[in-house]
């Protein structure tokens, strides 16, 4: 279930799906399994026109084992990985891609 940040933020992505700038999105729609008995899933999976995906975190603030699980993904997956926060009305976004 969606927190209202997230929330937030699904109301964005529907917006640039509308607009024709993302493809579709996923909330929780992927989970990827970085070692044993270790899995880690993104918010949202994003897919743009190109086909590219994104991994999206959304996040009020971030904790140190969030930030080792998105990099530990960013490093094994061949996906774009996004940390994003608001600050106001403005959303941020923190790349984990190499």
């Amino acid at each position: 279930m969606m927190n209202r940040l997230e929330r937030d933020y699904s109301v964005l992505l529907e917006m640039r799906r509308a607009a024709g700038e993302i493809a579709l999105w996923m909330y929780e729609g992927v989970t990827l399994k970085l070692a044993k008995d270790t899995r880690y899933t993104p918010d949202f999976m994003v897919m743009m026109p190109d086909g590219q995906i994104e991994m999206h975190e959304v996040k009020g603030f971030w904790q140190d084992d969030a930030r080792v699980k998105i990099k530990v993904a960013a490093g094994a997956f061949p996906f774009a990985f996004f940390g994003v926060t608001r600050e106001g009305r403005e959303w941020k976004y923190e790349s984990f891609s190499d």
